[in-house]
């Protein structure tokens, strides 16, 4: 579930290795699913808008580690857990919501709960998909542009 709008793999180059030094030269906004607001891997700055999306992401309370704004690694693996857990939580919800809450939601409501829930994970799932590639770009990893 949530499942649609699912994307093949970024390539990714090593680097120094030929295929990193056109990556570098050449991207203007990343690779696809890269977050919008943050600038492509290597860009001044990109770090910290990346660090301000991914908290962006997780509970507001996290905004008061400053270890999470110094080691963005960190905070993209954290990040990552709790999107996978809200993705979670948004399948049980799709599964249960008519048993759970059939007879208390007036007609009609159900069936917008269900868009909603749908809405809601297609965006997490997206969301899960941009943590990798952030968490790719901060391990090193130079993404290549497919022909």
């Amino acid at each position: 579930m949530f499942d649609h709008a699912a994307v093949p793999p970024v390539r990714t180059a090593m680097p120094g290795s030929p295929g990193a030094r056109t990556a570098a030269a050449g991207t203007k906004g990343g690779p696809p699913g890269w977050p919008d607001r943050v600038p492509p891997p290597g860009v001044r700055g990109w770090q910290p808008a990346v660090a301000s999306w991914l908290l962006d992401l997780c509970p507001p309370d996290y905004r008061g580690h400053a270890v999470l704004r110094r080691h963005p690694v960190a905070l993209a693996w954290l990040a990552e857990l709790h999107v996978q857990a809200q993705v979670e939580a948004m399948r049980q919800a799709y599964r249960t919501v008519r048993v759970d809450l059939a007879e208390v939601l007036p007609d009609g409501t159900i069936d917008a709960l269900l868009v909603c829930l749908e809405h809601e994970g297609l965006r997490l799932r997206a969301a899960q998909r941009s943590i990798v590639l952030v968490r790719e770009a901060l391990d090193g990893n130079v993404f290549v542009e497919r022909l």
